[in-house]
């Protein structure tokens, strides 16, 4: 019975022995067997074939054969490393291994290292996975990753610029239907505008050519002359009221080309207080003087926008400002600067209305029957920014006003 016992017990180490076998020839990954020195002792077909040898050859071959040239040094401390302290492991953890063909080619691969024993020594097993189609698909994966990343940039950029073009296309938009807005506000503050403030002096110069007519048959000459100084009056109030339109529809259409010319300011704004002075009030007076630090009096600017200019802010001087009182009109004249103030003794400007007083159609609180349009301020501004200069002023209600126009010497 125990002879039975043994050979069954030989039989199945047998049957161990070929499976064992059986499995390091037909594995589909190589598997190496190298001793202490790294000298490789054993090769399975599928090891063989990967590395490009038969089995015989790489018998005589050490490990460092199979490894690039640029790491076979490192691999000889890393094995000398391994012998003293072996276990199982896997190779390289974490970075990228390579080994090399007979031929010189280099392809990527997972190790795996076994130790083990026998009676002849010490041994390592070496299990190789050529990952070459692992490693094409994870490289193309990053390839696609990196130009997805650059489509989603382009895309993105492209996006940003449409979304550019939209904000841009909503501002102008917005602008478009601002100046929409306000050109019918515009229109709407005209026509109340035009039916009162075209009333009175219409219904004056009705009135006024009745009278004329009457007084013409009774020869009563003062009285017709009254009436037709009357009549001239209100046409010169609608002509004003229609140059401030024409000017706004000019400034807003930029339509007013600045012509710089070089003349006297000296003589041509004194000329202009004259001309003013025909429509002062009763006892009026418009008081001229030119102060300069400079040789000449000699300027090179647009002469009609001052000209514009100085009879706006002189009309306003003289309709707020009282019978018998003065309207002062002073030039500094500097190196580069021409500083023209206008000064009245009128009904000021209230406190809490001056932030307002530039806006087109504003009429301050305390004008009362005062004709005009609210725009001569306005119209003003634009003109000294045309001529790249500033507009101040200094003001108190029931005192008066003097503003300040800052403009270049030569432009």
């Amino acid at each position: 019975m125990k002879k039975n016992t043994g050979i069954l017990s030989t039989v199945a180490e047998m049957d161990i022995l070929h499976q064992s076998e059986a499995i390091f020839l037909f594995a589909t990954e190589g598997i190496l067997i190298a001793d202490k020195q790294g000298k490789i002792v054993r090769v399975n077909p599928s090891g063989a074939e990967m590395f490009g040898y038969e089995p015989e050859e790489l018998e005589s071959l050490t490990i460092e054969s199979l490894i690039p040239n640029r790491f076979r040094h490192s691999h000889v401390e890393h094995r000398k490393n391994y012998n003293e302290h072996p276990h199982a492991r896997s190779m390289g953890s974490g970075m990228d291994l390579y080994a090399r063909c007979k031929d010189g080619t280099e392809f990527p691969v997972e190790i795996s290292l076994s130790p083990y024993h026998n009676s002849k020594g010490a041994y390592v097993i070496a299990f190789v996975i050529d990952i070459s189609i692992r490693k094409k698909a994870e490289n193309k994966l990053v390839t696609y990753k990196n130009e997805l990343e650059v489509e989603v940039e382009e895309r993105t950029l492209v996006l940003k610029e449409a979304i550019q073009k939209l904000e841009k296309t909503k501002d102008e938009l917005d602008k478009a239907l601002k100046r929409e807005q306000e050109l019918n506000l515009m229109k709407s503050r005209f026509i109340t505008l035009a039916s009162h403030e075209f009333r009175t002096p219409l219904a004056t110069v009705l009135s006024s050519l009745s009278l004329v007519e009457k007084y013409a048959d009774l020869d009563e000459n003062e009285k017709r002359d009254k009436h037709i100084n009357r009549i001239k009056s209100s046409v010169r109030t609608l002509t004003d009221i229609l140059n401030d339109f024409l000017s706004l529809n000019k400034l807003e259409e930029g339509k007013v080309i600045v012509s710089p010319e070089t003349f006297d300011i000296n003589d041509f704004i004194d000329e202009v207080c004259q001309q003013m002075q025909g429509i002062a009030k009763k006892g009026q007076k418009i008081v001229f003087s030119c102060e300069s630090t400079h040789d000449s009096d000699t300027v090179q600017i647009d002469p009609k926008i001052i000209k514009n200019i100085a009879i706006n802010l002189i009309s306003n001087a003289i309709k707020f400002s009282p019978e018998e009182g003065s309207v002062q009109v002073i030039i500094n004249l500097s190196a580069d600067t021409i500083i023209m103030r206008i000064k009245d003794e009128g009904i000021g400007i209230p406190e809490a209305e001056k932030k307002h007083i530039f806006e087109r159609f504003y009429r301050m609180s305390n004008a009362g029957e005062t004709q005009g349009t609210g725009l001569g301020l306005s119209i003003v501004k634009q003109y000294v920014q045309l001529l790249k200069g500033k507009i101040d002023y200094i003001s108190e209600e029931n005192k008066g006003t003097e503003f300040i126009i800052t403009l270049p010497r030569q432009l």
